[in-house]
């Protein structure tokens, strides 16, 4: 069953991207002072109208065949980096739609030495215009944007129609992990997992913390982010849930 819901249009993919850069040529008032950044750090930052032109081929960009794993919403880039430089057999790509936050991640990426690290500039309601179906070998998002009133649903992440991506492209074996301040989002993958339309996605949930700060964590070898570091820092809860697709 096909989920609905998506926060943007979906026209049929074609050979072109349905997300782009904003032009270069906008005159200077009204151009983000970031947007030319994250072209001039190519090509550790992979604009959009790059990014799209390399389904099926990351190994290339990468310079090497490793498991793809991928980062949504990557922030300032503490965690990619961490992740990647914990695992340099891994190909670790971050997808961040904010042109600042982009050149964060390449500045950090750039400092330390990162070869097996990039960020590309992307929409999350787009990943198929990225990647292949069963390509992705770990996928992982990091404080979502809560939207807790019931009118932001079409504005939330985890939601009916990601999780379908999430199974969709993740490879057999692969795994989701999702970690948040805001409870609810903990909660909803497990509500709408047991629900139409995603109970019969070839997902389970392998684990579930209710306060990573107390060492039960969902999954081994945890990177506290930055953002999670501030709730530590405050005695208060982060949450975390770990999904895997099943062969």
């Amino acid at each position: 069953m096909e989920a609905p819901g998506r926060p943007t249009p979906q026209p049929e993919r074609k050979e072109h991207p349905r997300f782009h850069d904003r032009t270069r040529d906008l005159p200077r008032h009204d151009t983000n002072p970031h947007l030319q950044a994250h072209y001039d750090m190519a090509p550790i930052s992979i604009p959009a109208e790059a990014a799209w032109r390399h389904r099926g081929a990351w190994d290339q960009v990468f310079g090497r065949e490793a498991p793809l794993h991928v980062e949504i919403g990557s922030g300032n880039g503490f965690f990619l980096s961490e992740l990647a430089a914990r695992h340099p057999d891994w190909n670790v790509l971050g997808i961040e739609i904010r042109y600042k936050r982009v050149v964060l991640c390449a500045m950090k990426i750039e400092k330390a030495g990162l070869e097996n690290a990039r960020i590309a500039r992307y929409h999350a309601a787009f990943l198929d215009d990225l990647f292949e179906k069963g390509s992705i070998a770990g996928l992982y998002v990091n404080h979502p944007d809560p939207w807790p009133k019931e009118r932001h649903e079409s504005k939330r992440l985890i939601s009916s129609w990601f999780l379908h991506d999430v199974a969709a492209y993740l490879a057999p074996g692969a795994h989701f992990r999702l970690k948040s301040d805001f409870r609810p989002n903990v909660d909803r993958v497990e509500e709408l997992l047991g629900s139409e339309p995603c109970s019969s996605l070839p997902l389970r949930i392998t684990g579930r913390s209710d306060d990573l700060s107390k060492g039960d964590t969902p999954w081994p070898d945890d990177i506290v982010t930055n953002y999670q570091n501030k709730f530590l820092l405050k005695g208060e809860p982060v949450y975390g849930i770990a999904v895997e697709k099943s062969g």
